[in-house]
């Protein structure tokens, strides 16, 4: 079995609709802050905006159960939190010269094709000033991923040579990332996440398309902010800070 830090359980599950379902019902049975679901394979995995996650055994589905006690605001910091978590796990195992990126404001890319993405779910305390629960679902395209995919995907496997990474051992490496990131931020707050983050912003500096609720908007990507939205440099001189949408597929 996994090993995992301090604070930490493990639920160990078969084929699940998905972890995070799985982690909101222990959530909502009262199930402690560290609670670690992981899950062989998923029947409903899915992303951000309803997409599905194609979800096969080999590959690693896992969900935290948080009660970190933060304002709604906060909350998606952690998200970033995720995001470096899996690229230092991940760096071990990839060849030194394919590039780990991530993608604002969920993807981690091997050279800029997407391997895995997070997805934050939340629920509101009564008092509705603090989060009672956040569950951080990850998945990591290791052995395989899916084909024809419009985003672009890969996978562990297609970019290193040798015998097929062990998600068990890959859910360790990226419980304990994301609990020393988590600490820095309840220790420091968002700054050393976002600076971290931002060394391996894709495209950082670059103009990117940002499809949102209100159709796409072109600019340069100059940063994310203190609240990590997605800052953009218009050509008209305009700087605007989004916290909806998503950055189109595109290389480099």
């Amino acid at each position: 079995m996994p090993s995992l830090p301090a604070g930490h359980r493990l639920v160990a599950m078969g084929t699940v609709t998905s972890s995070n379902d799985e982690a909101k019902r222990l959530a909502f049975d009262g199930a402690p802050d560290g609670t670690v679901v992981w899950a062989e394979a998923q029947s409903a995995g899915r992303g951000r905006r309803g997409r599905d996650w194609v979800s096969p055994p080999g590959n690693l589905y896992l969900s935290l159960l948080l009660r970190p006690g933060c304002d709604p605001k906060t909350a998606p910091q952690l998200g970033f939190a995720a995001a470096l978590a899996v690229a230092e796990a991940l760096e071990p195992w990839v060849a030194g010269d394919v590039p780990i990126t991530l993608k604002w404001p969920n993807d981690v890319l091997l050279d800029g094709a997407k391997v895995g993405g997070i997805l934050l779910e939340s629920a509101m305390g009564a008092s509705k000033a603090a989060i009672e629960w956040l569950v951080v679902g990850i998945g990591i395209n290791l052995v395989s991923h899916p084909d024809g995919a419009s985003y672009g995907a890969t996978s562990v496997a297609a970019s290193r040579e040798g015998p097929p990474l062990d998600a068990g051992q890959m859910l360790s490496a990226v419980v304990e990332r994301f609990a020393a990131w988590r600490a820095r931020w309840v220790g420091e707050g968002f700054a050393p996440v976002r600076g971290a983050w931002l060394d391996r912003a894709h495209r950082l500096g670059r103009e990117i398309e940002l499809r949102g609720p209100e159709g796409p908007i072109s600019g340069r990507f100059a940063g994310i902010d203190d609240d990590g939205a997605l800052v953009l440099d218009r050509a008209d001189g305009q700087r605007l800070s989004l916290s909806l949408g998503e950055v189109a597929a595109s290389g480099g």
